[in-house]
């Protein structure tokens, strides 16, 4: 039995939980907004904190690039760095690694890379990855996998899983090495492919992690697909654990996956869709949320109808955007290019995914 995950309610798969940390608990299910640098983009911790944010997600790959390691533990970690005192969950680097398929190389060892900001060259490790993710003060860290794109072919597919699993041993006898109070997940790949995914799951439960993540989805295949695989996954994980889907994922997503069992979950969504002037809204007071999206509208600020529109952003949501200005001035804020216009439609769009996630449990 986990003693970091106590699942308080249950009912037909669907799970309401507290994951415990060394700094504190998460109520999940939980949305974690993304500072990957170390900054989730025009928002202070304090305005994170108020907007009910209990853990916050940042990346091992940037962050070891800059501001390097040398700073990080000169600042004594990146809780003391960016002034957050809650619980912070850090990627491996696999997923950037991967996506920077022309500057890396992948072997048995780990990845080679060149960086993208000045073409140094770097390897990556399961063991200096959970090394670097210790000096970043991490409380859940990931362990690194082999990332693929679904669409592989299946031969180079069953080449990531079994590296993965042999990432995931070579971390276990590292962490045996290097014991610690942060707690460890495990990332389950597989692609789209059923039996790949069962493998790769069973593979991992094997090891016994604190958690475990459904990684390699949200990358491109369907929505059908993307369903099916992470059902593959957490339909044989054991269930006194915590289970995150990695990526991308819109509002009535969410609700879909919790009814597959997640708990966690991380969206670039709310603050990318913020920056373009798209902002998340509740249709009522009491939403009926479903897999359906008629829970929810999503206002393109920036188009010309809002110019007159006095009225709140959205009239069912507390959070300072909504309390204190109107869609007409949002709208002019975009519209004369204000930095301040990035600000208050990220405040909104992250307290709507994080109250989404609230209404759930």
């Amino acid at each position: 039995m986990s003693r970091s995950f106590t699942i308080v309610k249950e009912s037909n798969g669907v799970r309401r939980g507290v994951l415990s940390t060394r700094r504190g608990v998460v109520e999940t299910p939980a949305f974690m907004p993304i500072a990957t640098k170390g900054a989730v983009k025009t928002l202070t911790s304090e305005e994170l904190h108020d907007a009910g944010a209990q853990i916050i997600l940042s990346n091992t790959y940037h962050l070891m690039l800059r501001p390097g390691m040398e700073v990080m533990k000169h600042v004594g970690g990146l809780h003391r760095f960016m002034q957050w005192d809650s619980p912070i969950l850090t990627d491996s680097g696999g997923f950037q690694v991967y996506s920077l398929s022309k500057l890396r190389k992948i072997t048995d060892q780990g990845v080679t890379f060149r960086s993208h900001i000045d073409g140094s060259e770097h390897l990556l490790t399961p063991e200096n990855s959970l090394a670097i993710q210790d000096n970043i003060g991490s409380d859940i860290r990931m362990v690194l996998d082999d990332v693929r794109s679904g669409t592989s072919p299946v031969s180079v597919m069953k080449e990531a899983v079994g590296r993965t699993f042999a990432w995931a041993q070579r971390s276990k006898i590292f962490l045996s090495e290097h014991p610690t109070d942060a707690l460890t997940f495990g990332i389950v790949q597989g692609g789209v492919d059923p039996e790949l995914r069962r493998r790769s799951t069973e593979q991992l439960v094997s090891l016994d992690f604190d958690g475990y993540a459904v990684g390699g989805l949200a990358v491109g295949e369907t929505e059908e697909q993307m369903f099916n695989m992470t059902n593959a996954v957490t339909s044989r994980l054991p269930s006194d654990r915590p289970r995150y889907f990695m990526g991308g994922a819109k509002p009535e997503q969410i609700v879909q996956l919790v009814t597959l069992g997640v708990d966690l979950f991380d969206c670039v969504i709310p603050t990318r869709e913020a920056r373009h002037g798209r902002l998340y809204c509740w249709t009522s007071n009491t939403p009926a949320i479903d897999g359906s999206t008629k829970w929810y509208v999503k206002h393109a600020i920036k188009n010309a109808p809002y110019a007159m529109d006095d009225t709140a952003i959205d009239p069912y949501c507390s959070c300072t955007t909504c309390r204190c200005y109107s869609r007409a001035y949002l709208h002019h804020l975009f519209d004369i290019e204000e930095p301040l216009a990035l600000r208050l439609a990220t405040q909104h769009n992250i307290r709507f995914y994080l109250d989404v996630l609230k209404k759930i449990r």
